[in-house]
C-alpha cells in the first residue's frame, strides 16, 4: 500500500458511535454526526447512521454535496454559518443550517422561496467562547425577524465552546443555553426542534450526572473518530483511540549528534528549542511533513519519539537502534493532525469497510 496514507478503520468508528449515541440516549441527547474532518467521506457517514446517528452536520457545502452526490439521505445541517454566495446551494442540499447573521438568513429565504423548498435555521448563541453565536440579548429580536421570512424555519438554538479559547461546557452554560430555549418558546409560541448544546467537548457534562434540561442534540466528530475527549486529549473510556492511524515510511536511518552544529537562526517554521546533548543517536527520517499532517498532533508508536519536522520531513529518533530504511512506523493523529493529512492529496486514505456483523473486509483506497 502506497505511504504515507491514513488507514481508517470503520468498524472501530462504527463502535465508538455506537457507544456515544447509546449513553448519551440514555441523557435524552441525540447525536449529530460530524463529517468535516474526513471531508464529507460517505463511508464515514454510513458507519455514524449505522450506528444511530440521527442526522450528519458538516462545516464546508462541498462536503454536504459529496454526500448528497453519494444519494446519502440522512438530514444533513451546515453547521458554519452559510456564506452568502453559497446560500442556493446550502439550500439546495441542506436540510438546515447554523447561522448568526440576518443578512444571511435573509439569502438562504430567497433561495428557499425560489425553488419551493422550506430550509431550518438553527440560531448559533455566544455562551463565551467569542467564535460564533448572536449575543443572548438580540437573541429574541433574531428570533423574531428570521420567524417572518417565507421558507425559513426556525428548528432551534445552539452554542459552541471550547474550538477558540477552550472554555468548557459545564452546568452554568448548558443551563442558560436551556433557558434561551424555554423562552423563545414561550414568547413566539413555538417548539424548538434541536437545542444544541455544542460537541464532543461536552461529554463530560452530559456524562456527569448534571441535569441536560432542553439539550437534546450534540456534535460529535473526534469522540467518535479518535476516541479522544477534547478537553484534555484523554481516552473516553471504552472507546478505540486507533481507529484512524497515519503510517509513514522511513527513507534515512543514520547515527548523527542530537545536538545541531553551528550558529543557529530561524528554522524553516520558525524558532525551534535546541535539545540537550545525547551525544550520538540514531535518527530516522519520514516521507510526512508538515504540508502533509500537523506534527505537534501525532502520537508515535511505542518505543518511538518525533523530535522534529520541516515541510517535507518528520525526525524521529527510536532509542538506540536504526529503523531500517523502508519501514513503516505508525501514529495517532489528534484532530488538528487528521484534519490536515485528510485534506492533503499526498497523503492515501485506505478504509477498511465493516461487513455484515462488523467483520472487517479487506481494505480500500481512495
Amino acid at each position: 500500500m502506497s505511504v504515507p496514507r491514513l488507514d481508517i478503520d470503520l468498524r472501530k468508528i462504527h463502535d465508538n458511535a455506537s457507544a456515544l449515541v447509546d449513553s448519551l440516549g440514555h441523557c435524552g441527547i441525540s447525536v449529530t454526526g460530524v463529517t468535516k474532518a474526513m471531508l464529507g467521506c460517505p463511508a464515514i457517514a454510513d458507519a455514524f447512521l449505522q450506528a444511530g446517528v440521527r442526522s450528519l452536520g458538516d462545516s464546508r457545502i462541498e462536503n454536504i454535496e459529496t454526500l448528497r452526490t453519494a444519494h446519502v439521505s440522512a438530514p444533513i445541517a451546515m453547521i458554519r454559518s452559510p456564506m452568502m454566495s453559497q446560500a442556493a446551494r446550502v439550500v439546495a442540499s441542506a436540510d438546515s443550517s447554523f447561522n448568526t447573521e440576518v443578512e444571511v438568513i435573509q439569502q438562504l429565504s430567497a433561495a428557499a422561496e425560489s425553488t419551493g423548498k422550506k430550509h431550518g435555521v438553527v440560531l448559533m448563541v455566544e455562551l463565551g467562547d467569542l467564535r460564533e453565536g448572536i449575543m443572548p440579548a438580540d437573541l429574541e429580536c433574531t428570533v423574531s425577524e428570521a420567524f417572518r421570512l417565507p421558507g425559513i424555519t426556525v428548528r432551534g438554538v445552539g452554542t459552541n465552546l471550547a474550538c477558540r479559547y477552550g472554555v468548557v461546557p459545564d452546568q452554568e452554560s448548558m443551563d442558560r443555553l436551556s433557558a434561551l430555549a424555554d423562552s423563545i418558546e414561550a414568547t413566539f409560541g413555538l417548539t424548538l426542534d434541536v437545542v444544541s448544546g455544542g460537541n464532543s467537548a461536552n461529554l463530560k457534562w452530559a456524562f456527569g450526572n448534571v441535569h441536560t434540561g432542553k439539550i437534546n442534540d450534540l456534535r460529535l466528530g473526534e469522540s467518535m473518530l479518535l476516541g479522544r475527549d477534547p478537553v484534555d486529549r484523554r481516552p473516553i473510556a471504552g472507546l478505540h483511540t486507533d481507529a484512524i492511524t497515519l503510517v509513514a515510511e522511513v527513507i534515512e536511518s543514520k547515527i548523527k549528534p542530537s545536538r545541531p552544529t553551528g550558529a543557529t537562526a530561524q528554522a524553516a517554521f520558525g524558532d525551534v528549542s535546541i535539545p540537550g546533548d545525547r551525544g550520538l543517536v540514531p535518527q530516522a527520517i519520514l516521507a510526512v511533513g508538515r504540508q502533509d499532517v500537523d506534527p505537534d498532533g501525532l502520537q508515535a508508536q511505542p518505543g518511538v519519539e518525533i523530535s522534529g519536522a520541516s515541510s517535507d520531513h518528520l525526525i524521529v529518533h527510536s532509542g538506540r537502534e536504526r529503523l531500517p530504511v523502508g519501514t513503516e512506523l505508525w501514529f495517532e493523529p489528534n484532530y488538528s493532525a487528521l484534519l490536515r493529512a485528510m485534506t492533503s492529496p499526498f497523503v492515501s486514505k485506505v478504509i477498511r469497510p465493516v461487513r455484515a456483523g462488523n467483520s472487517p473486509a479487506g481494505p480500500t483506497e481512495g
